[in-house]
C-alpha cells in the first residue's frame, strides 16, 4: 500500500479532524445539562484498531490526553459491531468519576478499522456530595459510582440493566439519561462518518498521520538545546510535583521522581492525567501545526513513581487530581523547559472548581482567571488556562436552570502581575444560593501565587468567600438559602521588569 502524498495527508488530516469536530457538535447540540451544552465540558477523538489516536477535536486537554488509556481498556472487552463500551474508572484511563467515556468500535466490511470515543463531564455520578466533586473526599468511593469498562450497548441494543444500575446511583437521573443519549448519538455519528471515510479512502492515512506527527515532534525537540532541566511546584499545603526533563537529540525524558507520595485527600492524579499534562506541554513548546495524535508523544518517555501523587493505587480519591494537580504538573514541566526555550509566565494554575447542589439540582463550574504574560504580549484576562478549555455558563442559562442568582460577574482588576508585559486579570464570580445547599470548593493558588518571569511580578492569589468570610482552597460548606458565594480567581504572572 502506497503512502499518501503530503497533499493527500493534509486533506486526510482535515477531514478526519472535521469528523471529530462534528462528533463534538452533535454531543453539544443534543445534550441536556448546561455543563455540556453551555460549558462544552466534553471531548471527541478517533482511534485506529490498535487504540492509537490519529485525530481529535480541539476540546479539553485533560480529557484528550488521557482518553487513549480508556480506549485501550475498552478494547480489552473486544467489542463487536454495534457495541458501545462505557467507563469512568480513573484507574482504567479515566480522569475523575464525573467524566464518562463511551467507546464505539468501527467495522467496515466485517473488519475492525478503529474506534470512536467521546468523554463528557456529567453533572452528578453519585457519591457523598451533589456534583460528585466533594472537596473532602478520602476515597474514590466518596466521589460517586465507579464504572469499569462495560457494554452499555450490545449489538445495537441498549443494555437496560447496566443503564438502570448507573441511573439508580446518581442524582438527576433524567438529566443523566438524556446526556448519555446525547453521547450515544455523537458516537453513532462518528461511526457513520468514519465508516464512510474508510469506504472511500481506506485506512492508510491513519498510521501515516501518526508517523508524520512523530517526525515533526522529533524535529521540534531536536531543535531544543540538549540538557537536563528540573523544577518543583507546590500545591497549597505541602504536596509537591517534582520533575526532571532531559532533552537528548530528538527525544525527551520526563521523570517525576521526587514527587509527593499518594495523598490521603483527593489531589491524586491518575497516571493518564499526568501523561496528558505532559502531552499538553509538549504540544505547547512545539509547532502548533503538528497533528495532535499518538505520534506527538511518541518521542517522550514519561516516568512516574508508583504509589505517588501522580500514580495512586485504588481506592485513592482523585477528584482534585484531575482539576488541580494536573494544572500543577503543567506548571512544573513548563518551569523545567524554561531552561531550554522561551515560555510565558505562569497563568492562574487552577480550574477553580465550584459545585453547588442538593437532592434536586447540581451546578458545577470551572472559573477562568488570568493567563501569564509572555516576552511579546500581555497575558489574557479572564480565560481558562492549562488543562481546561471550557466556556463559562452564561448568566441567563445559569439562572434559568438552577436556583441561583448571579450577583457579580466581572474581571478582577489589578490581579495580574505587573511587568514589561502584565499578567492577565482574574475573574470575580458571585451568586446567591436560593435554596439550602452544599457548596464545594476544589481550588488552588489560594496560598501560593502564580509566578512572574524574567523579573515580572507574581499574579494575585485567589480567594473563596461565603457571605464575605474566607474559606479554604478545598472546603465543603453547608449553606442556607440566601447565602452569597463568591470566587475571586488568580491573576497571571507578569513578564519582564516593569521599569517603574
Amino acid at each position: 500500500m502506497t503512502e499518501p502524498s503530503p497533499v493527500e495527508l493534509e486533506l486526510a488530516r482535515n477531514r478526519l479532524e472535521g469528523i471529530a469536530d462534528e462528533i463534538g457538535g452533535v454531543l453539544v447540540s443534543t445534550a441536556y445539562s448546561p455543563n455540556i451544552k453551555e460549558r462544552r465540558d466534553c471531548s471527541a477523538a478517533l482511534f485506529d484498531d490498535e487504540a492509537r489516536c490519529f485525530a481529535q477535536a480541539a476540546h479539553i486537554p485533560v480529557h484528550l490526553g488521557a482518553m487513549p488509556a480508556s480506549v485501550e481498556a475498552a478494547a480489552r472487552l473486544e467489542p463487536e459491531s454495534g457495541d458501545v463500551v462505557m467507563l469512568n474508572d480513573p484507574f482504567a484511563g479515566g480522569t475523575h468519576l464525573p467524566d464518562v467515556t463511551l467507546v464505539s468500535p468501527v467495522f467496515v466490511g466485517g473488519e475492525q478499522v478503529g474506534y470512536v470515543a467521546t468523554r463528557a463531564h456529567h453533572a452528578d455520578v453519585g457519591g457523598t456530595a451533589p456534583g460528585s466533586m466533594p472537596a473532602d473526599s478520602r476515597s474514590v468511593h466518596d466521589e460517586g459510582l465507579r464504572v469499569p469498562p462495560v457494554r452499555l450497548v450490545e449489538g445495537g441494543e441498549t443494555n437496560e440493566d447496566v443503564l438502570d444500575v448507573f441511573l439508580a446511583n446518581v442524582r438527576g437521573s433524567d438529566e443523566r439519561r438524556a446526556d448519555l443519549r446525547a453521547q450515544l448519538s455523537a458516537n453513532e455519528r462518528g461511526v457513520e462518518r468514519l465508516s464512510e471515510y474508510v469506504d472511500q479512502d481506506g485506512t492508510r492515512a491513519f498510521g501515516a498521520l501518526i508517523d508524520y506527527a512523530e517526525r515533526r515532534t522529533r524535529d521540534e525537540i531536536d531543535a531544543l538545546p540538549d540538557g537536563t532541566y528540573d523544577a518543583t511546584e507546590s500545591m497549597d499545603g505541602d504536596l509537591r510535583v517534582s520533575v526532571e526533563v532531559e532533552i537528548d537529540g530528538d527525544s525527551m525524558t520526563v521523570d517525576f521522581e521526587g514527587t509527593s507520595e499518594q495523598d490521603d485527600g483527593n489531589l491524586n492524579a491518575p497516571r493518564a492525567v499526568a501523561e496528558s499534562a505532559v502531552a499538553f506541554v509538549v504540544r505547547c513548546v512545539t509547532s502548533d501545526d503538528v497533528p495532535p495524535n499518538a505520534g506527538s508523544l511518541a518521542p517522550v518517555d514519561v516516568r512516574i513513581p508508583s504509589n505517588s501523587l501522580l500514580d495512586p493505587e485504588p481506592p485513592a480519591a482523585v477528584a482534585g487530581g484531575n482539576v488541580e494537580t494536573s494544572q500543577r504538573v503543567v506548571d512544573a514541566v513548563v518551569e523545567a523547559v524554561r531552561g531550554a526555550t522561551d515560555v510565558p509566565a505562569q497563568g492562574q494554575g487552577t480550574m477553580n472548581s465550584v459545585t453547588v447542589g442538593n437532592d434536586s439540582f447540581s451546578y458545577y463550574e470551572t472559573v477562568g482567571g488570568g493567563a501569564g504574560a509572555s516576552a511579546d504580549r500581555d497575558g489574557t484576562d479572564g480565560v481558562h488556562v492549562g488543562m481546561t478549555n471550557t466556556l463559562n455558563t452564561p448568566v441567563e442559562a445559569l439562572e434559568r436552570e438552577y436556583p441561583l442568582r448571579v450577583d457579580e460577574y466581572a474581571l478582577r482588576d489589578g490581579s495580574g502581575g505587573r511587568g514589561a508585559h502584565e499578567g492577565g486579570d482574574g475573574i470575580v464570580r458571585a451568586f446567591v444560593v436560593l435554596e439550602d445547599a452544599s457548596v464545594s470548593f476544589l481550588t488552588d493558588r489560594r496560598e501560593k501565587s502564580p509566578k512572574g518571569a524574567e523579573g515580572g511580578d507574581d499574579g494575585a492569589t485567589g480567594v473563596n468567600l461565603v457571605d464575605g468570610e474566607k474559606v479554604g482552597a478545598r472546603a465543603v460548606v453547608e449553606v442556607d438559602a440566601g447565602t452569597r458565594v463568591e470566587v475571586r480567581t488568580p491573576g497571571g504572572g507578569g513578564y519582564g521588569a516593569s521599569g517603574d
